[in-house]
């Protein structure tokens, strides 16, 4: 099970901290990512983590802005999203499945997630 939370509404140039709560999954085989899915548009992966050895990837529309990190002792993932533009704007999802030295930002990868917290950002 997955619980996103952190979402809201804040200006251009702003920053929000999303916390994502993981349980009944081995957090430290797990990879967890972030994805995000605004009205009209695809879902889009943008970073993820390893809870084996806390390596992450990004993609490059949050590259340098955003920061995915995780606490093993609280089995929680965390995304410090800095300098958000109003095209951040969407419901921001986490998800999970079993690492196996694999980093995707596609979503047909995970099996498991979070039920969505909602970002709005205001130019």
């Amino acid at each position: 099970q997955l619980q996103a939370s952190g979402g809201g509404l804040v200006q251009a140039g702003g920053s929000l901290r999303l916390s994502c709560a993981v349980s009944g999954l081995t957090f430290g085989n797990s990879a967890i990512a972030w994805f995000r899915q605004a009205p009209g548009k695809e879902r889009e992966g943008i970073a993820v983590i390893s809870g084996d050895d806390g390596s992450t990837r990004y993609a490059d529309s949050v590259k340098g802005r955003f920061t995915v990190s995780s606490d093993n002792a609280k089995n929680t993932v965390h995304l410090q999203m800095n300098s958000l533009k109003p095209e951040d704007t969407g419901v921001y999802y986490c998800a999970a499945d079993y690492y196996g030295g694999i980093l995707s930002l596609r979503a047909p990868f995970y099996e498991y997630w979070g039920q969505g917290t909602l970002v709005t950002v205001s130019s």
